[in-house]
């Protein structure tokens, strides 16, 4: 148990810290309520039409793989660092992984995952049968 009181410190200094901003911003925050306290803000503009659009699903597919591979890039910059250190085993598996992430990339190109124009048809001549 005595191997404990550190995270006890620490959780009793976090909450403190909370209950210190919370009741500060209470004190010394705005007491008024004005009609437009409560609305969007959209950088001084008064807010116009629907908040809710339809976005295409693949600008977040795309977001999200861009998100997935650039944390990959992130891990082979840490095995970049430390290359000489990890000899020919580190080339390996650094390869293996690119490989991996090669095979995921051709995958989602395969899938049109990437495709980002309109869907071009094929003339009914050229269907596959």
């Amino acid at each position: 148990m005595s191997n404990y009181w550190p995270l006890l410190v620490y959780a009793l200094a976090v909450l403190g810290l909370i209950a210190l901003m919370l009741g500060l911003s209470h004190t010394l925050g705005q007491k008024r309520r004005d009609p437009a306290t409560h609305e969007p803000y959209e950088s001084g503009i008064v807010p116009t039409g629907d908040a809710h659009i339809r976005i295409s699903v693949g600008y977040y597919l795309v977001a999200i793989m861009f998100v997935i591979f650039d944390l990959e890039a992130v891990y082979l910059f840490a095995w970049a660092i430390c290359v000489r250190q990890a000899g020919l085993p580190g080339l390996v598996e650094a390869s293996i992984f690119i490989g991996v992430l090669l095979v995921g990339l051709i995958y989602i190109w395969r899938l049109g995952a990437l495709d980002w124009g309109p869907h071009r048809q094929n003339p009914p001549d050229r269907q596959k049968k």
